[in-house]
């Protein structure tokens, strides 16, 4: 059976609270005409039932606000401070990231309520209220049925683990969770093949004296790695080849993509126009109302997925059904023990390539833009990675493990640099987050309002992580100022999340980011950032004149669903010669 377009089912699905206030107008004034003789000229009659849709919506919101009050006064809470419409206005996309939110929090606070038309969120920055978000209330705060999430994400993400809440999250978890052990995750030999394929690729490049996208890289290096993971085969994205700067002459010969490109494109294209959605909450389907724009990418990436998840439910032994995760399976040959369901397994598959492939490359983009802009620190980090591993061994687990440095700088490239900077929950009933001083009040959440927290923000809090938080020092880690800031208060530092759907895969992105990081240094001996060969790398004037920025940032970033480089990441590196 065919499907409506995304713009006709919203209007049938909510054709009821589009037309019950006309409807409502137009029988009040028959009953007017019947009982009173009073007679309205069509022109007002018309212009009486447009305006009574945007009536209703303010009466209904004016209602739910004193009702919220109410019920705040007798839970002894009270509502979070609202903001300004006119502080409310986002910065623009030349601005620095969230540099409006960076501002509502020196004005209104850590925890505010910022309203669109009718439409109200709760927006946070505060620990306490993230832990109750994630942990301690976990229950009353869920994804899917934020306002519009669930259908905003539905085209790419389907029923997916990121999209689902209650037990069909559990089991989706309970799913994938065998095969992030500590055995399965700690093997190498995937990491090793394709850090290979790409570093010589590198090399290649700027021996022929240009610069390299280390995120353009990074991203194939972490896709091949991601697909070969979860199917038992990768997209090869990395034959195809390294892009030459925007500035070259080399690419501007280039008139054709490879067709290898092809499904890193899609899956990039599919989460830039989900994540446009939000601007509409739940009336995205209006923005989109002939065509579903994530769905129009489907195609690249199923012709990849499709045939390997037919072929293996064909291949599917009924005998092998309960046995457990062995070193040769796959995500994919996992699921097959569990489910036979073909979109279940589409569906999960797609959720953790988003979370394996684009958080993993998010932190060695940026991990290696401040170890450019840190010649002190890449020298340190150098030095131990040759004091542990060598200049040519393969690092083991255990090598990762001791190198205390190289989690530092990790640790910090993910503090200021969060993979998911902002995410979201919503209260499925009325609730109250826990007061954050003494003798103070909690804030009462009503059931249906969307929570968004920021951990982008959060991290950068100077009270939160000391005076100097905005700027990167791996040592944050290692000296005095984890006994004093995260030790007392360990929900400031989540880029990982927290409490039950805390990421599975967190070990496996520190041990593909710790490897690449050391591949990399065992084999160059400097970086150089090199933004100029990119105009669209180039961050605009005031760009770093914001509240969240301590002046010094030179890469612009951009997020879709992951925090990203607008323009690449372009560096120039010297090879080592021992």
């Amino acid at each position: 059976m065919p499907t409506l377009p995304p713009g006709p089912s919203f209007v049938l699905r909510n054709f009821h609270v589009i037309a019950t206030p006309p409807v409502l107008t137009l029988i009040t004034a028959y009953a007017v005409g019947r009982f009173f003789d009073i007679h309205l000229p069509v022109w007002l009659l018309v212009a009486a039932c447009l305006t009574s849709i945007p009536v209703s919506q303010f009466a209904r919101s004016a209602w739910t606000d004193l009702k919220a009050r109410r019920t705040a006064a007798a839970l002894g809470a009270s509502l979070p401070v609202r903001v300004d419409k006119k502080d409310a206005k986002p910065s623009g996309e030349k601005k620095y990231p969230r540099d409006f939110l960076f501002k509502l929090c020196e004005k209104y606070g850590n925890t505010f309520i910022l309203e669109s038309y009718t439409f109200k969120r709760v927006f946070t920055t505060e620990p306490e209220h993230v832990k109750a978000v994630l942990a301690t209330d976990f229950a009353n705060y869920q994804k899917g049925e934020c306002p519009g999430f669930r259908s905003q994400m539905k085209s790419l993400l389907g029923v997916g683990v990121f999209n689902a809440d209650d037990e069909m999250w559990k089991f989706h978890r309970s799913m994938t969770r065998p095969f992030f052990s500590k055995d399965r995750i700690s093997h190498f030999d995937m990491f090793d093949r394709h850090a290979t394929d790409a570093l010589q690729q590198m090399k290649y490049r700027l021996r022929e004296g240009y610069a390299v996208d280390w995120q353009d890289l990074v991203s194939r290096f972490t896709l091949d790695s991601a697909t070969e993971f979860l199917f038992g085969k990768d997209v090869r994205s990395l034959s195809a080849g390294l892009p030459y700067p925007p500035t070259s002459d080399m690419a501007r010969m280039r008139t054709s993509k490879p067709e290898a490109d092809e499904f890193a494109s899609a899956f990039q294209n599919a989460q830039l126009a989900s994540s446009k959605r939000g601007r509409f909450q739940d009336a995205w389907p209006l923005a989109e109302f002939w065509q579903d724009k994530v769905q129009a990418q489907k195609a690249a990436i199923d012709k990849f997925i499709a045939p390997l998840l037919t072929d293996a439910l064909k291949k599917k032994n009924a005998t092998t059904q309960n046995e457990k995760v062995t070193e040769e399976d796959t995500l994919l040959s996992q699921l097959l023990k569990v489910t036979d369901d073909y979109n279940i397994i589409r569906d999960e598959t797609l959720n953790i390539l988003l979370a394996g492939r684009d958080t993993t490359a998010c932190t060695l983009t940026f991990a290696i833009y401040r170890l450019a802009e840190h010649k002190d620190v890449f020298n340190r980090l150098r030095e131990e990675i040759l004091d542990v591993v060598g200049p040519t061994r393969r690092p083991t687990y255990d090598d990762i493990r001791n190198m205390k440095y190289l989690r530092a700088v990790i640790n910090e490239t993910l503090r200021l640099y969060p993979p998911v900077p902002m995410n979201n929950r919503c209260a499925v009933k009325d609730t109250v987050l826990p007061a954050t001083s003494p003798g103070g009040r909690g804030l009462f959440i009503p059931a249906g309002t969307k929570v968004i927290y920021s951990v982008f923000l959060m991290h950068r809090r100077k009270d939160l992580w000391g005076p100097d938080a905005l700027r990167w020092d791996p040592d944050r880690f290692i000296d005095e100022r984890v006994q004093k800031y995260l030790t007392p208060n360990p929900f400031i530092f989540l880029p990982f999340n927290a409490g039950p759907r805390i990421c599975l895969g967190q070990q496996f992105a520190y041990n593909e980011t710790s490897f690449m990081l050391v591949r990399l240094l065992q084999q160059f001996t400097s970086i150089e950032f090199t933004p100029e060969v990119a105009p669209e790398s180039v961050v605009p004037p005031g760009y770093a004149d914001s509240p969240g920025s301590d002046g010094t940032d030179r890469v612009w970033m951009g997020s879709h669903l992951t925090l990203f480089a607008k323009g690449g990441l372009w560096v120039k590196m010297t090879e080592a010669t021992e």
